[in-house]
C-alpha cells in the first residue's frame, strides 16, 4: 500500500498536556505498543520492520531530513507477528540499527499521533497527517499537521529533523 504523509517529530516535555488535548478532542486511543523497529541497510530511503503488540509492518519510506512538516512517501505492508521476516532481511540486507520504544497511539480522523518514550533518546511526539488514497491532498495534510503543532504548543526548537534511527546512530 502506497501512502502519502505530512509529518513532524518533536521532543516532548509536556506529554500529559498533549494527552489531555487529545482526550478533549475525542481522539481514538488505540493503546500502548511496545515496538522494536529494526532498520536495515538499503541504497536509498529507509527500510524497517516494526514488531509490536499492536502494529506489525514492513515499511519502506523516503523522507527528507528537514525540520518542520515534511512529506513522506511510504510503502507499507501489514504483517502477522512472528513471521520470520526479521531473519530474512538481516541475512539479505544487514542491520543498520534497532529502535526500542513504548508508543501511545491516537487517531483523529486521518491524523495519527504517537507519544513515544524511546530507549536511549527520551520522549517525543509525532503527528502524521495521512492520505491513504489520494483524496485529501498535500495542502490539507500540511494544514492539519500545522494545526496540531500549534494546539500542542510545539516550538521550532522542539522539532527533530531525522528519524530515531538517525538519532541513535549519531549518539
Amino acid at each position: 500500500m502506497s501512502i502519502l504523509n505530512i509529518e513532524i517529530k518533536a521532543r516532548c516535555g509536556n506529554v500529559e498536556k498533549i494527552k489531555a488535548i487529545l482526550k478533549e478532542l475525542g481522539a481514538d486511543f488505540k493503546g500502548i505498543d511496545h515496538q522494536i523497529d529494526t532498520y536495515f541497510k538499503v541504497e536509498s530511503g529507509r527500510l524497517k520492520l516494526r514488531q509490536g503488540n499492536i502494529e506489525n509492518s514492513l515499511i519502506f519510506y523516503k523522507r527528507s531530513n528537514i525540520s518542520g512538516p515534511k512529506k513522506s512517501e511510504v510503502l507499507l505492508e501489514r504483517l502477522e507477528s512472528d513471521n520470520g521476516m526479521r531473519e530474512l532481511l538481516l541475512a539479505s540486507n544487514g542491520l543498520l540499527v534497532e529502535v526500542d520504544k513504548e508508543r501511545a497511539i491516537y487517531f483523529i480522523e486521518n491524523v495519527k499521533f504517537h507519544l513515544d518514550e524511546v530507549k536511549e533518546l527520551g520522549t517525543f511526539v509525532e503527528i502524521e497527517a495521512i492520505d491513504r488514497d489520494g483524496s485529501i491532498g498535500i495542502e490539507k495534510l500540511h494544514l492539519q499537521c500545522s494545526k496540531f503543532m500549534e494546539l500542542f504548543g510545539i516550538q521550532p526548537s522542539d522539532l527533530v529533523d531525522c528519524s530515531y534511527s538517525d538519532l541513535l546512530r549519531k549518539s
